[in-house]
């Protein structure tokens, strides 16, 4: 399905419902369950596979999903045929995950959109409610390029 001619909001219910792919997410193990204008919910669940050396999760599972959950909080909020890329990523370490963690949630809220840039935030969180890791993230909003 051709995601141009549908808002940031509509790409990702597609997603959701599927009609559309993502590809990143099935390959790490999260994928987007909630979707609403400025804020989307991503779930996922570290395991093993995820582990550094030191027999946790890789930051970069946290960093990924926050990456996700935030940038598309921001896709929510733009127009069809507008996209945008990350271009700044903080993210703060709280808690360590292993594969007993279980069930993550990702949530991204938009805080601001203009007409170039963008900035929203996230927070992980465990089965439980706590705090495992926060970010926040400025993206470029663009034009999406016409293939043909």
């Amino acid at each position: 399905m051709d995601g141009e001619h549908l808002s940031g909001v509509d790409r990702l219910r597609a997603i959701i419902d599927g009609r559309r792919s993502a590809p990143y997410g099935a390959l790490v193990g999260f994928r987007p369950v909630e979707v609403g204008e400025g804020r989307v919910v991503f779930e996922g669940v570290p395991g093993e596979q995820h582990y550094n050396p030191q027999g946790i999760v890789h930051g970069g599972y946290a960093a990924s999903i926050l990456d996700s959950c935030m940038g598309c909080a921001v896709e929510t909020m733009l127009e069809a045929g507008v996209s945008y890329t990350t271009v700044e990523l903080k993210v703060n370490f709280v808690r360590a995950m292993t594969a007993a963690t279980g069930t993550v949630r990702a949530i991204g809220t938009s805080i601001h959109t203009g007409r170039r840039m963008a900035t929203s935030e996230g927070r992980l969180l465990d089965g439980d409610g706590r705090l495992l890791a926060h970010g926040s993230t400025t993206c470029m909003v663009m034009q999406m390029s016409r293939s043909g």
